[in-house]
């Protein structure tokens, strides 16, 4: 699908289009001359610009009425199936109305933005609404044959024929159609010698799609939408498999197409997860495991390549892995108050469950001693209740107690919290293993922006 164009009429839209180009960042709002005054581009006539987009096959979302949509396509309709999508959006972003694409990806598109602007998506395809899957419009490696085919098979299926498959179609595995061995209607996926009919649609794999296995490990920032990386977001829609924890996958959930196969655990058994991902890839999916922050910190890449040697199988080689990173949570804290790791810094785990206690005391020590700020990961946990204390007061041997620090909890999250205290007044309670630190060297210095504004950050340079 080619990038997006979000039009607007009027300023008042530009919130909800805003909004829209944070889930879509390769999108690009138009907004109508001497009426808007921060869109991307300006245009001067709506019929001409809405007829020029639909006419190259851009994807069009009106924030703007559905008639002036409906009126200004209508004599261009010819072939549903060269329709680009085409949607609408109400001013304030109360309704989002799929109008042309169904089998071009309107209705994904749809649920897309529904999500963001947290409303359900006005969708009306029958087929898809009952069968949750479009036939039409199959995922990404995989054609339709006979296309023209389609609406008498799909009105079939809507009158209670039941359908067979032959071959494999992981997009229509939790679908909800009417499967039977001896179905009425057939569905052949890779079959030679299946003719192809309005009882039998028949798609075609591309080879290097379906048999080599890819493992994308992803990490999709702190929690919030606008954090999640264009790259990352791509790599999603794209999967036949998302494997994660819980948490995480709840993150991304409104990116979940119906044909996305999901696999949830629990935080502990990140090995385990990583070997899941790892077979699944080696049956040739497209699997993508998801972490939150960056995958290379403290993360599932880390876990990855830690089962690949320990446990090496043959049918692992094959498998094509790639890391996307994505913006960490010490990123994302400093940010929040100006830049504490302006200069050079450290990350350290306080959880031992990996490593033992002496190990991380240790390097606390020296890190304090080479007057480094610190970033600290995993601080507290229901088990672990000690550690932060003792590493506070490692610190203050080598800190002075007014030594800024940053408590920063669910970044990107419902409920965000950001302090900033002294070294001194640092306490367990004010930590969970939800929550990052950050720890000032003793350069790192409080400014005010104003009368109001107060910021923390380590200079570039260094003050002897």
């Amino acid at each position: 699908m080619k990038a997006p164009a979000i039009v607007i009429l009027g300023e008042n839209s530009i919130h909800v289009a805003r909004k829209v180009q944070n889930a879509l960042p390769e999108a690009v709002i138009y907004g109508l001359a001497n009426r808007t005054q921060s869109a991307d581009v300006s245009y001067d006539n709506f019929g001409e610009l809405i007829t020029k987009l639909f006419q190259h096959g851009t994807p069009i979302i009106g924030v703007c009425a559905t008639g002036i949509l409906i009126r200004t396509i209508a004599p261009l309709l010819q072939n549903k199936w060269q329709e680009a999508p085409l949607l609408a959006i109400a001013e304030d972003g109360s309704a989002v109305v799929p109008l042309l694409g169904g089998i071009t990806g309107v209705n994904e598109l749809a649920r897309q933005i529904g999500s963001i602007l947290e409303v359900s998506p006005a969708i009306t395809t029958t087929g898809e609404i009952r069968f949750r899957t479009t036939l039409l419009s199959p995922p990404q490696g995989y054609r339709l044959i006979n296309p023209d085919d389609g609406k008498v098979f799909i009105a079939d299926l809507l009158a209670g024929k039941s359908v067979k498959l032959l071959g494999e179609a992981p997009w229509l595995m939790d679908s909800q159609l009417p499967f039977s061995p001896e179905g009425d209607l057939t569905i052949a996926i890779n079959q030679q010698n299946v003719i192809p009919s309005p009882t039998c649609l028949v798609y075609e794999g591309q080879k290097n799609e379906l048999n080599q296995g890819k493992l994308t490990i992803v990490g999709t920032g702190p929690g919030s939408q606008e954090w999640l990386s264009p790259q990352v977001r791509q790599v999603l829609l794209c999967a036949t498999d998302w494997v994660g924890y819980k948490t995480y996958l709840d993150l991304v959930e409104y990116l979940r197409k119906p044909y996305i196969n999901r696999h949830e655990s629990d935080n502990r058994v990140e090995l385990d997860r990583a070997e899941m991902a790892l077979n699944l890839a080696s049956e040739g999916k497209s699997v993508v495991l998801v972490s939150s922050g960056d995958p290379g910190i403290y993360a599932m890449a880390a876990a990855v390549f830690e089962v690949l040697e320990r446990k090496p199988q043959d049918k692992w080689n094959k498998v094509k892995i790639k890391v996307c990173p994505g913006i960490s949570a010490m990123q994302a804290a400093a940010s929040m108050v100006g830049a504490p790791l302006g200069h050079d810094f450290c990350v350290i785990s306080l959880s031992n469950i990996l490593k033992p206690w002496e190990v991380i005391a240790h390097r606390i020590s020296l890190a304090a001693q080479a007057d480094l700020a610190m970033a600290f990961y995993n601080p507290i946990s229901k088990e672990r209740t000690w550690q932060l204390t003792k590493a506070k007061e490692i610190l203050l041997q080598w800190r002075k107690p007014e030594t800024p620090i940053v408590l920063a909890r669910n970044l990107g999250r419902l409920g965000q919290q950001v302090i900033i205290k002294s070294l001194t007044d640092l306490a367990a309670e004010d930590a969970d293993m939800r929550t990052i630190i950050l720890i000032g060297s003793s350069q790192t210095r409080i400014i005010k922006q104003g009368n109001n504004i107060q910021w923390l950050y380590t200079p570039r340079y260094y003050d002897t």
